[in-house]
């Protein structure tokens, strides 16, 4: 599910528990709730799936490299 949609289900279903007099106000109740949400998840530095599958790709090269690297270096040491 995109996080748009998860977002705006769980600011209708918070604005679901509002009392039935408030029920009226109920678009602004879910506006203000959706641009609360955004702003504390915006607070939370937190990243997309897709840059962490970036830099989770990037991590598996590097860790490929340095065993390499790693394996020459030894291979180096034991022809001296």
């Amino acid at each position: 599910m995109d996080p748009i949609d998860q977002l705006d289900n769980l600011a209708k279903r918070l604005s679901s528990l509002i009392p039935e007099p408030l029920q009226a106000t109920q678009q602004d109740i879910e506006s203000s709730l959706r641009s609360g949400l955004e702003s504390g998840l915006r607070k939370m530095n937190l990243v997309t799936r897709e840059e962490f599958d970036v830099q989770n790709a990037v991590l598996l090269r590097t860790r490929e490299k340095l065993e390499a690297l790693e394996k020459r270096v030894s291979e180096l040491e034991t022809q001296d």
